[in-house]
């Protein structure tokens, strides 16, 4: 059985035995909704014709959505109710899931009840459903077991060209990384280098998009050598490669060749997400082998503590894990339109319902979107390092345990980290909490920087500051509670991008001639982006 689906009927049972506890909580909801629902029913018979200011706001379509958002309230009223005294794990489970049902059932998913639609169907004759399901059939050829909903203009963005196209050299290969270099555009530039460690679910050039939102491109042209890692497109070859592999052969790798070619010892590093975590538990590995080169770290959106994961939480347990490890077990990897569809339902409205409405019921073609582009780049994650990060940290939370995870033979301690960080969280982070992110940064022992900026896990990190939009806070007082922290936080307009690089320059060294930097283009084995984040799922890897 596919996992998700086996997760949907492991939670249905739960629901059900949650029900079967307390009938008469199942019988006051019911009551109260039909109570509600009459008043309704009068509410809609005193609206008068003059209160409507368009056909799409017609009486029935009102209705209709105000019976939606009723059914909605009370479902999750039950929810709260039936909940109350099991498990957190479980209670957050159903809520999850509750709103996973409502979501679906929103008027706006349906071609009958949804003005917009019957608008478009009268104004094409019915065409919108013949080209919605030519996409639906080409979606479904193309996800083979999974419905992969096209949800931006596959063709469009070309990697190297307009997305991924910031200027560089990969200077460095082995079967799990590209290490990428790119080129100065100042005349001088820092002392110290900027390693990026990136997630290795999808790729990474999220932190390369166009131009104009490329956190690489801004970085260089604020004078940074900046170095990125690009991780392999894993198959079953990968299928032994371990955490500590993905930690040897990424960063402290990167590390021994940005030496090489840079002339200096010392370096700064950034992880993003997972890349974070796995930043950090490299940094605890070199304080145990008292390596002390490492300027400063940033973590973006990043865990160490995962007693709260949010979301995700609802699909880890012992079971789920177990049918996850035996699907790879026979695949030798996790399959990244798994992972997609899983962390497509963490925000359905967006990535799923949307796309459904417009592509299908509208038959409109989708248009072009660079984070959507990425977001539908999947990638698989080799068996051994995807079973490691589940069961010791997500399920087993050993990361904050002293000495209870290892890495490369050496038993790693978060404490002992002392490198200066700077720690950013989104606060409508679906995937990494905002609050278990602060509980994260209080891991270690030397200073850190905190700030907490608007919207979610991409959206809030990709923020140029040539858009000023949303903002950030930030706090130079430490607390122990994330609450406390932000009711005395400053709140500043802009993007974070603008408070981050002035803290990175302080551990960036001296201003230097960029010459020493261009010498080492001369020697490379292909140019930016590489050859690695073009495989794509359907697209095997030439030798």
């Amino acid at each position: 059985m596919d996992p998700t689906i086996k997760h949907l009927v492991d939670t249905w049972q739960q629901f059900a035995a949650c029900i079967s506890k307390h009938p008469d909580k199942l019988l006051h909801t019911q009551s109260a909704y039909w109570q509600d629902y009459l008043v309704l029913c009068q509410e809609i018979e005193n609206i008068s014709p003059m209160q409507i200011e368009n056909w799409q706001q017609h009486t029935a379509f009102h209705f209709i959505k105000k019976s939606h958002a009723l059914l909605s309230h009370h479902i999750q009223q039950l929810i709260n109710n039936i909940t109350s005294g099991e498990s957190n794990k479980i209670a957050k489970k159903l809520q999850f899931y509750a709103k996973q049902f409502i979501d679906a059932l929103s008027p706006n998913n349906f071609a009958n009840t949804n003005p917009d639609i019957i608008a478009r169907t009268m104004e094409v004759n019915g065409g919108n459903f013949i080209s919605g399901m030519k996409q639906f059939l080409a979606d479904l050829e193309q996800g083979e077991s999974i419905l992969n909903i096209t949800s931006t203009d596959p063709h469009y963005f070309k990697i190297g060209e307009n997305i991924a196209c910031t200027k560089g050299y990969v200077i460095y290969q082995n079967d799990l990384m590209q290490l990428i270099q790119y080129s100065p555009t100042t005349e001088k530039t820092y002392q110290y280098p900027l390693l990026i460690i990136p997630p290795w679910i999808n790729k990474y050039y999220i932190l390369d998009l166009q131009q104009e939102n490329s956190l690489v491109k801004w970085l260089v042209d604020q004078g940074l050598t900046v170095f990125m890692i690009s991780w392999v497109n894993p198959t079953q070859e990968h299928r032994e490669k371990s955490f500590s592999h993905y930690m040897q052969q990424g960063p402290l790798a990167a590390m021994r060749v940005i030496k090489q070619q840079t002339k200096t010892m010392n370096i700064n590093l950034l992880g993003y997400c997972i890349g974070g975590t796995l930043l950090g538990c490299t940094l605890a590995y070199l304080a145990k082998k008292q390596d002390h080169r490492v300027q400063s770290a940033t973590f973006l959106t990043t865990l160490f503590d995962f007693s709260e994961p949010g979301d995700l939480g609802n699909f880890i347990d012992e079971n789920q894990l177990a049918i996850l490890e035996n699907k790879m077990k026979t695949d030798g990897y996790l399959d990244g339109k798994i992972l997609s569809a899983i962390f497509n339902l963490l925000r359905a409205n967006d990535l799923i319902w949307s796309a459904f409405v417009n592509q299908y019921l509208k038959g409109q073609k989708p248009k072009p979107f660079d984070l959507l582009y990425w977001n539908a780049d999947c990638t698989n994650i080799p068996e051994k390092v995807h079973r490691f990060y589940l069961r010791n940290m997500y399920l087993y939370n050993y990361l904050v345990q002293p000495n209870k995870i290892k890495l490369a033979g050496v038993a790693i301690d978060l404490n002992w980290v002392t490198t200066p960080s700077y720690f950013l969280a989104a606060q409508d982070d679906h995937i990494v909490p905002w609050r278990s992110s602060y509980k994260s940064s209080q891991c270690f022992s030397g200073p850190v920087k905190f700030v907490l900026t608007a919207s979610g896990h991409v959206a809030g990190v990709v923020n140029p500051p040539v858009r000023n939009k949303y903002c950030y806070w930030t706090n130079t007082k430490k607390y122990k509670k994330p609450e406390n922290y932000l009711a005395s936080a400053v709140l500043k307009q802009g993007s974070w991008w603008n408070d981050w690089i002035g803290w990175l320059k302080k551990h960036a060294g001296e201003w230097q001639s960029a010459e020493r930097i261009r010498q080492g283009e001369t020697n490379f084995i292909e140019e930016a982006p590489g050859s690695y984040v073009k495989v794509r799922l359907s697209t095997p890897l030439s030798s």
